[in-house]
């Protein structure tokens, strides 16, 4: 079962129905019952970092979640600012972020060759051997974004893409993953992705 956790921010109702059409058993859920005896667990992000960092160290499951991932090493996958939340500091805002992943979170440089957010469909360079996009052949995903993280460790960089410039856009360190773009609303590769992280071994 996977708990997408529910902490007032989020686009958590199609991460929901996209599993339901796979047949896969998921929960919105602040229980933390249910999230301690979950498999996966799903961070959702949207809109500025701050208010995020905000409501999801005020939520009730917020210390016990920091236990399960970092202590128990439960697989758990930040998705758009659940990414971004994942790392140290945001040029967004003034919060500190989980620091679970090393690294920062800056702004795309606006020029003539691109819009503030990036926003639209992107093919996806996935980096090495990893089991986030297994059976993913030239994916490609939907962004709405105008930050992007920066990990300080390369082996953590699992796929990149580019707007302007390349940047990084899913990244893992052991059990925690995260991705930049919206698997949700991303169709068939959404849909593969979401099925990876639901069936596959992330605790190498």
């Amino acid at each position: 079962m996977i708990a997408i956790l529910n902490y007032g921010v989020g686009n958590i109702l199609s991460i929901q129905n996209m599993y339901a059409k796979m047949g896969i058993e998921s929960v919105i859920t602040n229980d933390m019952e249910i999230i301690n005896s979950a498999k996966r667990l799903i961070l959702p992000g949207v809109g500025n970092f701050d208010h995020c960092m905000v409501k999801y160290r005020n939520s009730n499951f917020f210390s016990q979640v920091e236990r399960l991932v970092l202590d128990d090493k439960k697989p758990i996958l930040g998705i758009c600012v659940g990414l971004q939340m994942l790392f140290e500091r945001s040029e967004e805002g003034s919060e500190n972020g989980l620091s679970w992943i090393k690294g920062e979170v800056v702004k795309f440089v606006e020029n003539n060759n691109i819009r503030i957010p990036h926003m639209g469909w992107n093919y996806v360079n996935p980096i090495g051997n990893n089991n986030l996009f297994s059976e993913l052949i030239n994916p490609k995903f939907y962004f709405v974004h105008s930050y992007y993280a920066k990990p300080k460790s390369n082996n953590e960089i699992i796929a990149s893409t580019k707007y302007g410039t390349d940047f990084i856009c899913a990244v893992k360190s052991g059990n925690i993953l995260g991705v930049q773009f919206h698997p949700e609303k991303s169709h068939k590769y959404g849909m593969q992705l979401l099925k990876n992280f639901a069936v596959n071994d992330f605790n190498e």
